[in-house]
């Protein structure tokens, strides 16, 4: 395995081309930080990270950075119990129990999943919605404990009208919060009891309701992706390269990474990634080269995982190849 890595870092550098390796903190060096000292049981330290990123979007891949790290659970319970009148541990044993449900689902389909993984599943579900509206209660203005109902709702199908509430309950504290309108995006999806017309009519709604340069325009381009994924080998190829969709997709990109006002700030990465996978999907080249260009070699894991699960870099590079870059 080692000589493989050796031998693609080889390569990487005849071709000229970065190596390409999947980026877990998606562009923000404070992850690793937060994620360190959450695998330490550093209460101190994560505490220190959180407590200096704003609250909303800036604040959300860093919770779940924490929430992702096995063990949480365990110290996060005691620090709670040490500091009772402190919101910011629950909402930290919120996010873990999201994480750690879905440890527990695993991301097998429903019929491989047995009635005890579910149970398990929806308990810590359960217990994260307690968590986030003890935070929610406490601090009004927060956005992280609406935008992880969104989540948990999804999981504990609560139904369209209430999946809407909390998204907009989201986006009244942070309007143009990518991760709120992610989530909702999958709610509004035909796998989960919405449609392909009115996931793409949210997308464009959400995209161009933002100012340009904003990351809204992603979700132009992750509908046209969920709508790929969707189709059958065959239809979704010729889905994905109609004028109509390429277009699509161009018009989202000058509406966001590719106009004057974007700033690589925190999300960017992914956004790059996502383009790159649509454009190169699409047949679009040119527009695919200088979106794997842009990313230096630098994976986030969503999208490329929808076509390769076990190693999102291998899509990464596949497609990569294929547009000359």
């Amino acid at each position: 395995m080692a000589l493989l890595r050796d031998l693609g870092n080889t390569l990487g550098r005849w071709t000229g081309r970065p190596v390409a390796r999947v980026d877990a903190d998606s562009g923000d060096p404070e992850a690793r930080r937060a994620r360190e000292a959450a695998e330490a049981g550093d209460w101190t330290a994560v505490r220190d990270v959180l407590d200096a990123r704003p609250e909303g979007e800036d604040r959300t891949g860093l919770l779940w950075a924490v929430g992702d790290v096995a063990g949480v659970e365990r110290w996060i319970a005691d620090v709670m119990a040490a500091e009772p009148d402190a919101t910011l541990p629950r909402l930290v044993a919120g996010v873990r129990h999201i994480s750690w449900a879905w440890e527990a689902r695993t991301g097998a389909r429903a019929k491989h999943v047995s009635r005890e993984q579910f149970e398990v599943f929806f308990d810590r579900l359960r217990t994260a919605e307690t968590r986030l509206y003890e935070v929610a209660e406490r601090e009004p203005g927060w956005t992280s404990p609406w935008y992880g109902l969104q989540v948990t709702g999804r999981g504990l199908q609560v139904g369209q009208d209430v999946a809407r509430r909390r998204f907009e309950a989201t986006v009244r504290r942070d309007p143009y919060h990518l991760g709120a309108h992610q989530q909702q995006l999958q709610q509004v999806c035909e796998k989960w009891s919405g449609s392909h017309e009115e996931m793409h009519d949210f997308a464009r709604a959400s995209a161009f309701g933002a100012p340009a340069g904003t990351l809204l325009g992603q979700l132009v381009a992750v509908a046209h992706l969920e709508h790929w994924l969707a189709l059958d080998s065959g239809p979704d190829a010729r889905y994905i390269r109609q004028p109509q969709v390429v277009a699509s997709l161009n018009e989202a990109a000058d509406h966001s990474f590719r106009h004057p006002d974007f700033v690589r700030g925190r999300g960017w990465l992914q956004v790059y990634n996502t383009f790159a996978m649509a454009f190169a999907l699409a047949g679009d080249v040119a527009s695919a080269r200088a979106c794997f260009r842009a990313t230096e070699g630098r994976v986030t894991e969503f999208p490329w995982y929808y076509l390769d699960g076990s190693d999102p870099a291998r899509a990464y590079r596949r497609h990569r190849s294929y547009t000359g870059r």
